[in-house]
């Protein structure tokens, strides 16, 4: 098979994984129209809200993005922050600039994807093995993971629309 064909292939596959999730609730559906007074409620049993849940995938997949483009990024520190504090409370504006970054650092891997430079199976050389195909698929599992939780914490509050 032609490798460009077969890199364009696996490139378009990522990208789906990563913005439309395939099998399962995207992330943009499973946070739409959360009523700001229902972030900060963890129901009965559990250890996370919906904010901590959304604020601890902006991190994440900001933290493996910054990764695989900064030879120098230091990672947080885990799992300190990569968590915020129960106590916390968002407002409309931390709550739409968590969204965002979370939209648009999706959109800044998939630029990463699609660099006709990057070899998505090269180990990255500051890394231990990790290369960009292996990080593509960790974002896109963490991220289905926790829209996972996110919709149940909605079913449970009574805020899930599906």
């Amino acid at each position: 098979m032609d490798t460009t064909v077969n890199k364009s292939l696996i490139i378009n596959e990522l990208s789906k994984l990563i913005n439309k999730g395939n099998a399962h609730v995207t992330f943009d559906d499973a946070v739409e129209d959360i009523p700001l007074d229902k972030l900060a409620i963890v129901p009965e049993n559990l250890p996370y809200n919906l904010w901590q849940l959304t604020e601890h995938i902006r991190i994440a997949q900001w933290d493996i993005l910054e990764f695989c483009m900064n030879p120098r990024h230091k990672s947080p520190k885990w799992p300190d922050e990569y968590w915020p504090g129960a106590a916390e409370v968002p407002d409309r504006i931390n709550w739409e600039t968590s969204l965002k970054q979370i939209k648009a650092d999706r959109q800044r891997f998939i630029q990463l994807l699609n660099d006709p430079d990057i070899d998505l199976y090269q180990p990255l050389a500051h890394g231990t093995g990790q290369n960009i195909f292996r990080e593509a698929l960790l974002i896109a599992d963490h991220n289905a993971y926790h829209v996972g939780q996110i919709i149940l914490i909605r079913r449970l509050l009574n805020i899930w629309k599906g």
